[in-house]
């Protein structure tokens, strides 16, 4: 199953007995080293905002560990460990290569700190043969962090590398993003809406084991 979009009332199951900035210190520890170690090529967008400073990064396998701590901080489903080592896989299940895949997945580090990720990947539209996708799996940003621009860095990233490389191979055939969203997450949607995604058809018991088990899909159009 795809990764999901879920109402934030549902989330912080798995540091049911630590602070949200208690979460943000822990995955501090290693991803700050990760960061120290990070080369011009990897550092993809600095912002200096006042005294904090927002900088984006690609996926990298050092630093695993901490997006699979921020996904369980941020989201009340576990993801096998074959998802994340896909992200970086010199041989992924899916055949794009590691250069797509990397900058299709993305880290937040805020004054140091990693507060947020993206991970995205692209997928055949099943009933448009030859044509692809942008598919959104997860979009996180810690919630002391959150209201700060982190997760509208991340997805503008995104936009903007598709923009840049649009003509690629990889991406010469993708028409849209996709993702999708429980229907309860009004905040989502609204968020997605204001970079011209559009609400789809409804998804009914998408979610298993969560309520509202539905979502519905988001879209937008590229070409």
């Amino acid at each position: 199953m795809s990764l999901c979009h879920l109402t934030w009332t549902q989330k912080f199951r798995s540091y049911s007995g630590l602070s949200c900035l208690v979460c943000a210190t822990l995955i501090w520890a290693g991803a700050h080293r990760a960061f120290l170690h990070c080369s011009s090529s990897e550092l993809l967008f600095s912002l200096n905002s006042g005294p904090f400073d927002l900088s984006l990064i690609i996926l990298v396998q050092l630093l695993l560990p901490q997006l699979k701590k921020i996904n369980q901080a941020c989201l009340p489903i576990a993801y096998a460990s074959s998802f994340y080592e896909d992200l970086v896989s010199k041989n992924p299940r899916d055949g794009a290569s590691l250069e797509l895949r990397q900058n299709l997945s993305k880290f937040a580090y805020w004054n140091g700190f990693a507060v947020g990720a993206i991970c995205s990947k692209v997928e055949v539209i099943k009933d448009c043969p030859g044509r692809s996708r942008i598919y959104i799996m997860t979009l996180a940003t810690l919630a002391p962090y959150r209201n700060r621009g982190i997760g509208s860095a991340l997805l503008n990233s995104l936009i903007s590398y598709y923009e840049s490389h649009a003509t690629d191979p990889a991406l010469s055939t993708v028409d849209e993003i996709m993702l999708h969203v429980q229907t309860s997450n009004e905040d989502a949607i609204r968020f997605y809406q204001q970079f011209g995604f559009e609400r789809g058809e409804l998804v009914e018991g998408y979610y298993k084991r969560i309520e509202p088990p539905d979502c519905f899909v988001l879209r937008k159009k590229l070409r």
